[in-house]
């Protein structure tokens, strides 16, 4: 599997996100997979609150989240415990970083973003078989550091089922189905970096396992 990561021009809101992809990304081949953060994503679709100072951060947390846990004993990390869009994320997901002076918000509708995305690439590049994944970066409590996670995907089967298969003493597997979506998200936001790398698409090839 090869990962190489792409850099773009920073990135305003309303900005065309195709335009963006078509800019940066080489040409693409079969069985490729793209790789896009969903805050370029969301910048894209103006889905940013400008921080002036007049903005309640924390009530803005809740309201984007499907469902939270208030505790002051978290208060001492800055963190929020929530669950958006079904994924158990710090804080809805709303994000500072890279951010120019606003809070960023998670994309609307990611999984037809994801197939947009999927069908602009396809009719592109001439291509069949090519799979699409947004992504962006999370805390996992009790461990340090953040870990890219898979937002939305199209293109590709995000698991692995091994029920029913062998391991190598023959008994057969009960409950393991391999999480490839969050694979492959953890791969490459590695390589794309948190900082001020610049660099938030990427491009994985030569993934014969999916």
């Amino acid at each position: 599997m090869i990962i190489t990561a792409y850099q773009t021009q920073k990135i305003l809101p309303g900005e065309k996100l195709f335009e963006i992809l078509d800019s940066s990304l080489p040409e693409l081949k079969e069985k490729d997979i793209v790789v896009v953060t969903s805050k370029i994503v969301s910048i894209c679709q103006e889905r940013v609150v400008k921080n002036d100072g007049t903005v309640d951060k924390e009530a803005l947390i809740l309201k984007e989240a499907d469902f939270y846990i208030e505790d002051p004993s978290l208060s001492r990390y800055h963190v929020t415990l929530t669950i958006k869009d079904g994924v158990l994320i710090a804080n809805s997901g709303i994000d500072e970083s890279n951010a120019n002076g606003l809070f960023v918000l998670w994309p609307r509708e990611p999984f037809k973003e994801a197939q947009k995305i999927w069908q602009h690439i396809k009719t592109k590049h001439k291509l069949k078989h090519v799979g699409v994944l947004i992504t962006d970066s999370r805390l996992i409590p009790l461990r340090w550091g953040t870990l890219g996670i898979g937002l939305a995907w199209c293109g590709f089967e995000p698991l692995r089922d091994y029920i029913g298969k062998p391991d190598i003493f023959g008994r057969k597997l009960r409950v393991t189905k391999q999480n490839v979506l969050d694979g492959l998200a953890a791969a490459s936001v590695l390589v794309m970096g948190e900082g001020n790398e610049q660099t938030p698409l990427a491009v994985i090839s030569d993934v014969t396992h999916v």
